[in-house]
């Protein structure tokens, strides 16, 4: 069976065409492209690396990565997410655009030098298989950095409340007909994303402890931002979360070793292909 579910791309692939972040639409891409790869092994990368952007979206990410590397596949199951993909890339000739699910990873296996996959691998209807199917694609030995939403384990108990009540509201807005979901999400971006992160950037201006602040990793972050995260958070069909344990679990379950977590985003995490793999 595919692992992948058409609804989430179509809707995913709107969201890439509302949102599409080309070049200075949006100023936070550097600063959190840098907090999903403080823990990659750059150093560890060979001369001309090739590697795969599993779920590449806009691209916003591949834009970063392109530079430092021989050649970078940008996979999406998205049409519409491709085209906005390579407009973004036009000027980054070592980019291969691939329409192609998890499960149909276009490259031979045991053939990649690296991988990432932010904030996609929680979309699809097995996560575990989705994890396995990055593995078969790298060289032994060769890291795969992803981002899965986490499960609030490092939350207190009143903050998971507020994410169970958020996520009844998610299940709700998702099946909407995509125009009126984007406008529900816009809601959400102005009265709930926007005041409560700047709520919260003004308390730390006091010097109060905001880690648990609803909200507060939008501080500072633009408002552009926080209309696209309000829309993927509350428009998808499809979303799970995960504690450290239960990602670290799946890693090592799909094969990988010497696993890495990052506090910030939580949980984001790079781990190595085993060498004995199969």
């Amino acid at each position: 069976m595919s692992n992948v579910d058409q609804t989430v791309v179509e809707s995913f692939g709107k969201e890439w065409r509302r949102f599409d972040y080309s070049l200075g639409m949006c100023s936070d891409m550097e600063p959190v492209f840098r907090s999903y790869f403080a823990i990659f092994p750059w150093d560890q990368l060979p001369t001309k690396a090739v590697g795969f952007d599993l779920g590449c979206g806009t691209g916003r990410w591949a834009s970063f990565v392109a530079p430092r590397v021989g050649l970078l596949y940008c996979i999406d199951p998205s049409i519409d997410a491709l085209e906005v993909a390579r407009h973004n890339l036009r000027t980054a000739s070592n980019c291969s655009f691939n329409c192609a699910s998890v499960d149909e990873i276009p490259l031979p296996d045991r053939s990649a030098d690296f991988g990432y996959s932010l904030g996609v691998l929680h979309h699809v209807p097995d996560t575990q298989e989705g994890i396995r199917a990055c593995a078969l694609k790298l060289k032994p030995g060769a890291p795969l950095l992803i981002y899965l939403y986490y499960a609030f384990d490092n939350r207190p108990r009143w903050f998971c409340m507020i994410w169970k009540g958020a996520d009844y509201a998610r299940r709700v807005i998702s099946l909407l007909p995509f125009t009126l979901r984007a406008r529900i999400c816009d809601f959400i971006a102005i009265f709930v994303y926007w005041p409560f992160a700047r709520i919260a950037k003004q308390l730390e201006k006091f010097n109060v402890d905001v880690g648990d602040f609803p909200l507060s990793a939008y501080r500072d972050r633009s408002f552009y931002f926080m209309r696209t995260d309000s829309l993927d958070r509350f428009g998808a069909r499809i979303e799970k979360r995960f504690t450290r344990k239960q990602i670290g679990d799946m890693m090592e379950n799909a094969g990988f070793e010497r696993i890495v977590f990052s506090e910030s985003p939580c949980w984001c995490a790079v781990g190595y292909r085993r060498v004995d793999l199969p």
